[in-house]
């Protein structure tokens, strides 16, 4: 048997979901200057970087049912953030884009929040700085693999 102690990957896992959603809500406080609310951020955030999009696939990429999402694209088109088009050979479906003003807004809000982290790491010392460094590294290749339940 190693000397070496085995790490709980529960443990790990249970520390991980802690902090990523304490660092999170710290971080939404950046996003109150916007002047949107977190779920109107996210959205217009996949359809800025994912965009034209359908309603349905923003739906099923925000995790919500598609009425709830109607009522979140309204909110964004009535502040001229997104446009609606009917789809050409489907009236029913609707692609969103973002307008100019919603790509502006939420490449601000982005902004805002990485100042805000960036103040953050700063206060670090140099090697906690090199670590969390390469821990994004490893948070960003166990983001591309497939979820397992």
């Amino acid at each position: 048997m190693s000397t070496r102690k085995r790490i709980d990957s529960e443990a790990t896992a249970e520390s991980l979901h802690s902090a990523a959603i304490h660092l999170l809500r710290r971080l939404r406080h950046a996003d109150a200057a916007s002047g949107l609310n977190s779920a109107r951020l996210s959205a217009l955030s996949v359809i800025v970087f994912a965009g034209p999009i359908t309603l349905g696939r923003l739906a099923d990429a925000e995790q919500v049912r598609p009425p709830t999402m109607t009522r979140i694209v309204n909110a964004l088109a009535a502040k001229s953030l997104v446009t609606k088009t009917a789809s050409a050979s489907d009236r029913r479906t609707i692609h969103l884009s973002a307008t100019m003003k919603g790509k502006r807004l939420l490449l601000q809000a982005r902004r805002r929040r990485i100042r805000s982290l960036a103040r953050q790491i700063a206060i670090l010392s140099p090697h906690e700085q090199k670590t969390l460094h390469r821990a994004v590294a490893i948070l960003n290749s166990l983001a591309a693999r497939p979820v397992t339940l």
